[in-house]
C-alpha cells in the first residue's frame, strides 16, 4: 500500500483543460478506502485546486479547512492550493504570504517538486520580484536528477520568455523559449513540446525571422492539421515583415 501520494498518479488524474470532470475523479479516488488518511487528504488538496479552476473559490477553501490543521507534506499542498485560490481570485499579496510559508515549509519537508512549484507560482504573484523566484526555482532544480521534477524547467523558461517578451525584449525571450523547447524535449510531455515550439515560431516572427518561424510552423501543422493555434500562425506569417536573415 503506497503511504503517499505519487505524482504519477496526479498526472494520471489531472487534465487541466477539463477542471470539472478532475475534481469527479479526484473525489471519487479520495473515497476509496484502502488508501491511507494523508493521501487521501492530498487528493482532497487537488480537488480544491479543480474547483478553484472552476472560479468555485469559497468551497474550494472550505475543503481545505476540512483538512486542517495540516502539516508536513499535506499542509505543504494545502498552502500552495490556498495561494492559488487566491491568486486566481485577484488577491496578488495574500497568495504571495501563502506561497512563500509553502516553500520555506516544503523546503523544511525536503519536498523539492513542492518547493519549486512554490517558487514558480511566487513569480507569477509577484511580479516585481519575479527574476528573484524564477532563479531559486531554478536553484532548487540544480541539486537534483529526477526527471518529473526537472519537467518544471520548462514552465519557468516559458514563463520567463513571456515576460521578456511583453517587455520588449525578444531576443532575450527567444533564448528562454529556445531552453523551454530543450527541456520539454528532455523532461516534458509532447504537448509542452509542441507549445514550446510554437512560441518559438511566434517570437521569431516578432523578431522578423520569417523563413525560420514558417519552418518551425509548417512542421507543427503537418503535426496537428487542425490545431488553430498553428493555423492562425501561418496566416500571421504571410502578412509579417521580413528581415534578411543568417
Amino acid at each position: 500500500m503506497v503511504d503517499r501520494l505519487e505524482q504519477a498518479e496526479l498526472d494520471a488524474i489531472w487534465n487541466f483543460d477539463d477542471p470539472v470532470a478532475s475534481a469527479d475523479r479526484f473525489a471519487a479516488a479520495a473515497a476509496e478506502p484502502h488508501r491511507p488518511e494523508l493521501v487521501r487528504a492530498e487528493l482532497e488538496t487537488q480537488r480544491a485546486r479543480a474547483l478553484g479552476l472552476q472560479r468555485r473559490y469559497d468551497e474550494a477553501d472550505a475543503l481545505l479547512d476540512l483538512l486542517g490543521p495540516a502539516t508536513d507534506t499535506l499542509g505543504v499542498r494545502v498552502l500552495l492550493e490556498r495561494g492559488r485560490l487566491r491568486n486566481s481570485a485577484g488577491r496578488a499579496a495574500e497568495a504571495t504570504a501563502l506561497f512563500e510559508d509553502a516553500l520555506d515549509a516544503a523546503r523544511r519537508e525536503g519536498e523539492t517538486f513542492l518547493a519549486v512549484d512554490a517558487a514558480h507560482m511566487l513569480a507569477i504573484s509577484d511580479p516585481e520580484r519575479s527574476e528573484r523566484w524564477t532563479a531559486e526555482a531554478f536553484d532548487l532544480l540544480s541539486g537534483t536528477s529526477d526527471p518529473r521534477t526537472l519537467r518544471w524547467s520548462v514552465a519557468l523558461h516559458n514563463n520567463r520568455g513571456w515576460r521578456l517578451f511583453e517587455e520588449g525584449t525578444p531576443v532575450s525571450a527567444l533564448a528562454e523559449f529556445e531552453a523551454a523547447v530543450d527541456a520539454a524535449r528532455a523532461y516534458g510531455t509532447d504537448e509542452q513540446r509542441f507549445a514550446s515550439e510554437w512560441t518559438v515560431a511566434r517570437c521569431l516572427r516578432e523578431l522578423g525571422r520569417i523563413h525560420e518561424a514558417e519552418r518551425i510552423v509548417r512542421a507543427l501543422a503537418d503535426e496537428r492539421p487542425e490545431d488553430e493555434a498553428v493555423a492562425a500562425e501561418l496566416a500571421a506569417l504571410t502578412d509579417a515583415t521580413h528581415t534578411i536573415e543568417p
